[in-house]
């Protein structure tokens, strides 16, 4: 015999003694086993109403087979039955009395409200409505039907409930955490029901919710670094850096409390219970157009929103900035910082010289390209020359002329493994090497001295041919081929 059918037998012989007239134990026990295979406590079930009475509303179980439901239940303030003969509903098994299997249905959301059905709700797992009445000792008084019972502040809500004012006089479904000394002590849980509901809607959320899709929501909470908006039930993040495509400096600036928004998923993370919103997605990406709207040459204007040690960014638009690096910053002369030109909130007209939509990047330049080539040595394959600044074990740091750093690799020294190069280089000594590459956003110069001797060769051979165009201009080539000649002449004589 199972626990729930010893329960059920006790219920009857409690509250059904007089009614039984002289029924066996026997048969009662018998009768429950076998209604009991069918149902268990809080199943619930879809059926057909066959008949109306003023106590009860039959249900069809299929077969011979019935189900009771208290009318009271169906029935509005004005006593009128709600359901008809032949309609189907949805019920919930309670237990079993008198021989008959009795269910209980929602009526606005709540079950029935007798102790009875406290007691069969505790049960079969199912939520009772009821009403807070006044904030006690660690929790509130609720009253369901008319019977009191307690929900302990810990258990009003999914985050706590120690603003007792707000709940007070609302009705509420509750969950029956405990029933005991006969109904004396009563404790109910609303937490309960409202994780479960979070847990059921979640999953439908993850069902239904996908990277890229649009979600309406109301902001409810706004920080320094993003606005929490809830989805129904879930909170997205929108960070301040998706705010919009231009700088957002207050995210109060573009969102506010209660506001209803319409944002773009970017991320979802179900492990964390963590989506990531984005406003600006919404919006047309300024960089799809800008190789149309900022051709190279085309001469633009910006204001200055950032200085750093390698350069200036300007902002151009809303979401795009162009960067002037120091080397075209200086119009020639070499400076050590962009402050010693330039501030932040300067307005400046600037050249074009990159603009790419894959790499969101634009180059800017105060000079013309081709003043800008003139006075920019910093093109890879340049060859530079510079002070050492320091040696360190994965390479050797060179001061160049404009006072920017450049790291010559140890794989890009050309020297024998094992060389000691604080040795070979002391600080202070003067070292040329090639430009390998610049990264604009930070900044870093990587140098090599591999093809240094071939580089230098090529230099001294490139200022040997000017000199002879120099010669040229001044004496003629005539000129220059008798000295030739007469030098040749000289040498032969020395011989002879």
């Amino acid at each position: 015999m199972s626990d729930q059918i010893e329960h059920n037998l006790l219920s009857l012989e409690k509250n059904n003694d007089a009614e039984r007239n002289g029924e066996s134990f026997a048969s009662l026990l018998d009768k429950t086993k076998v209604l009991s295979e069918w149902f268990q406590p809080g199943q619930k079930v879809k059926s057909r109403v066959i008949k109306i009475s003023s106590d009860f509303v039959y249900l069809d179980l299929g077969g011979k087979m019935e189900g009771a439901i208290d009318s009271k239940e169906l029935k509005d303030a004005d006593g009128i039955p709600q359901v008809k003969e032949g309609e189907e509903i949805e019920a919930f098994f309670v237990s079993v009395q008198d021989g008959i299997k009795r269910f209980t249905t929602m009526v606005h959301g709540y079950p029935a409200v007798k102790l009875s059905s406290i007691r069969a709700a505790f049960d079969a797992g199912m939520p009772v409505g009821g009403e807070i009445k006044r904030e006690v000792k660690g929790g509130f008084e609720v009253f369901v039907g008319g019977i009191r019972c307690f929900c302990p502040f810990s258990q009003i809500d999914l985050k706590g409930g120690r603003e007792g004012g707000i709940y007070l006089g609302q009705t509420f479904p509750f969950k029956v955490l405990e029933f005991g000394e006969g109904g004396r002590n009563i404790v109910l849980s609303r937490r309960v029901l409202l994780e479960e509901e979070k847990k059921a809607h979640l999953q439908r959320l993850q069902e239904t919710l996908s990277e890229g899709m649009e979600v309406a929501g109301v902001v409810h909470s706004i920080h320094n670094f993003g606005a929490f908006v809830d989805l129904g039930g879930i909170d997205g993040l929108i960070p301040v850096s998706e705010m919009s495509w231009g700088r957002t400096e207050k995210t109060e600036d573009v969102v506010s409390l209660g506001q209803e928004i319409h944002a773009k998923i970017i991320s979802l993370n179900w492990d964390n219970r963590r989506i990531t919103l984005s406003l600006k997605a919404m919006l047309p990406d300024p960089w799809e157009r800008v190789k149309e709207k900022y051709p190279v040459d085309g001469r633009v204007g910006g204001t200055i929103v950032r200085l750093v040690p390698f350069g200036a960014f300007v902002n151009l638009e809303p979401g795009i900035d162009g960067l002037i690096h120091i080397s075209n910053l200086g119009a020639g002369r070499r400076i050590n910082h962009p402050r010693e030109v330039v501030e932040v909130g300067q307005w400046v007209e600037a050249y074009v010289l990159e603009a790419d939509h894959r790499r969101k990047k634009v180059s800017l330049s105060i000079q013309p390209k081709g003043e800008q080539e003139k006075v920019n040595p910093y093109n890879e394959g340049a060859l530079l020359e510079g002070v050492v600044e320091r040696v360190m074990p994965f390479g050797v740091f060179l001061r160049l002329d404009n006072g920017i750093s450049g790291l010559i690799p140890n794989a890009e020294m050309d020297t024998p493994r094992g060389t000691d190069h604080a040795c070979m280089f002391p600080e202070g000594s003067k070292v040329q090497a090639i430009m390998i590459s610049l990264d604009e956003k930070t900044g870093k110069i990587r140098l090599s001295r591999k093809g240094i001797t071939e580089k230098v060769e090529e230099k001294e051979f490139e200022r040997y041919k000017e000199s002879l165009k120099q010669e040229k201009k001044t004496t003629g080539v005539f000129g220059s081929i008798g000295d030739l000649l007469k030098a040749k002449m000289d040498e032969q004589r020395v011989k002879s």
